[in-house]
Formats: C-alpha cells, structure tokens, sequence
C-alpha cells in the first residue's frame, strides 16, 4: 500500500479536481483505491456523493417540508455502501470530546475498487486540538497528545486495511496548518497541483521547507517516543513531482506569460521542495504532467455525477465535446 496526498498552499488549482479523477482512473487501470478527504471544505465528499447522501452521512435532520413524495426517476448510478461509516470529523468526536480515542469508522464504498473516507466541515475543529497536541507530544509521556497527532494516520490507516487498498489518496486543504501536518505524516508521498503564476511559485518556496521541518520533527523528536501500541506513520512526506494545471482560456492572459512562470517551476521546485543532489534548474524530469482545464466538461460532469472522461451524449456531451471527453480519458490515463 502506498499513500499519496495531493497538497498545495494555494488554493484553486484544481486539487479537488485532480484527486476525483485519479481515483476514478487509477480504480479503472485495476487498482483497489481509498479516497481520503481531509479537507475541512469537504468538496471531495461532495464530489462523490450527491446531497441525500452527505444528509445522512452527515446526521442533518431531514427537510419536512420537502417530504411529500417525489416523482419516480431512473438512477444507474451504482448504491453506495454505507456501513458503520462515519466521517473524518465523527471518528476524532470522543478525542474532542475528551471521553476516549479516536473512532474508526469503515470507508463508504463508491463502487468496486474505489472507496472514501468522507470528509465534513466539522472537522476544522479539529486544528487548535492538534496544536496544542503537537508540542506536548515531544516529550513522550503525554500519551494523550501521541494519540491525538496520531488520530487522523489511524483511521487512514484502519479504512486502507480494512479495504485492502493498494492506492490512498489523501486530498488536503491549501494551507500549512496543523490539520494538514497530521495529514501529510500519513503520506508516503506528495503530489503538488500547480498554476503555472506568481502565487504558486511562492506557495512552493514554503512548502518544501515545511515538509522537511514536519518530517524532520517527526522522524527525529516524536516518532522515537511513540508507544508500539499506537500505530504511528513514518512520515516520509517524499515529494514525487507536480502537475501543472492549465487555466481556463482567456483573451487577457496572453501565452506568454503563462509559459514565463511554467519555466521557472523546475528551478523553485528543485531548489525549494527537493534536497540536495537533485536536477538541475531546468529539468523538468519532475513535472509529471500537463492537464488542460476542460472547462466546458466540468459543469457536465458534476450534474451527471460522473468523472469528466466518462461523459456520454446522454450527459450532454454531444458532438465535438466528445473529443475533449477522449483526450481528457488520455490525459488522466
């Protein structure tokens, strides 16, 4: 099994976007994959499941006044499996709570192969509990501290085995709080979604020395003191390369500036997030891909619930849209 988080502190690069699709892709290519939000936006899970389905996810009691009976409609959409699940925000409830350890709940299955570990905006209550945890769990005899840091690896970690999952996706929110260490500890490896602009050269510069000071502390501090009895991550936090995602087309954003920035990501890359001994400034052995932005496919599939490569005439992609259907298959693939 091999975690792998998709993480940039800079929002609206298209994160959200890039993890749906991988899972639906990397499930389709023959692989057993968990889909893990820990984004407290919680846009993955409303991605995956449509609004009756986060309802009760989520507990909300139900709309009375919306109770009369509706009209008979055909969903081909496969029934989601929802057992024992709860949330990322439910399973650190009796830590927050302070009544007992974390919940681990089972991930809800999507449709065969692919599952999700469901995120919820509850769970940003979560952070200021992680940062007065993480100093305290220096020392190691705080083994309440230990298992709070530890909380979000565990339940990871317990919906991966209990799944059998070869593949975890870990899709986290743009910035560098506590939330997104504890997450990031689980990840085996880091996959940054780019704009190719100013805002994400400068999130890159502090990315890659917060991740060798998370992994550092972990590795040398924390890890050492941590009880056998509490399954801890390793923290390795390898950074594998990025994907440049390509804006939308506009008349005032000429070419040219959009290729200034995309040739200085290899230089920030290799001197911010890697270490030493790493390529040159302008190899680009590190830039995984290049995805369009399909922005006439994005509106289709939400409304057909579907991954932008499998829409159909009956979604509305009719004519020269199926051409974009098939290169956005091939991009993804």
């Amino acid at each position: 099994m091999i975690t792998l988080a998709l993480f940039n502190n800079k929002g609206g690069v298209g994160k959200m976007t890039l993890a749906y699709h991988l899972a639906h892709m990397l499930q389709r290519m023959g692989h057993r994959v968990l889909a893990v939000d820990l984004d407290p936006q919680a846009n993955l899970a409303a991605q995956f499941l449509d609004e009756d389905e986060l309802t009760r996810l989520w507990a909300e009691p139900e709309d009375t006044a919306s109770s009369a009976p509706k009209p008979v409609e055909f969903d081909v959409r496969p029934t989601r499996v929802f057992p024992g699940t709860g949330t990322m925000a439910t399973a650190i409830a009796p830590i927050m709570e302070g009544v007992g350890d974390v919940e681990l709940p089972d991930p809800v299955m999507i449709e065969d192969g692919l599952w999700l570990l469901p995120g919820d905006v509850e769970l940003s209550v979560f952070e200021d509990r992680l940062s007065a945890a993480w100093p305290n769990s220096f020392l190691g005899k705080d083994i309440a501290a230990l298992r709070t840091t530890t909380a979000l690896h565990r339940v990871i970690d317990h919906g991966a085995r209990t799944v059998g999952a070869e593949i975890v996706l870990i899709d986290v929110g743009p910035n560098l709080g506590a939330i997104n260490r504890a997450s990031l500890l689980s990840a085996d490896t880091v996959l940054m979604p780019l704009a190719a602009d100013l805002f994400s050269l400068r999130g890159l510069r502090n990315l890659g020395p917060t991740l060798r000071e998370w992994r550092s502390t972990w590795q040398g501090t924390v890890l050492p003191k941590v009880p056998d009895r509490i399954p801890a991550p390793r923290g390795l936090m390898m950074p594998i390369g990025y994907i440049v995602m390509q804006p939308p087309a506009r008349a005032d954003r000429p070419a040219k500036a959009h290729d200034r920035w995309l040739d200085r990501i290899p230089e920030v890359f290799a001197t911010s997030v890697l270490t030493s001994g790493n390529p040159g400034p302008h190899d680009r052995s590190f830039e995984i891909a290049t995805l369009r932005h399909y922005a006439n496919l994005i509106p289709l599939a939400h409304d057909a619930r579907k991954p932008m490569f499998e829409l159909r005439a009956g979604d509305g992609a009719l004519g020269g849209t199926q051409t974009a259907v098939r290169r956005c298959y091939s991009d993804f693939r």
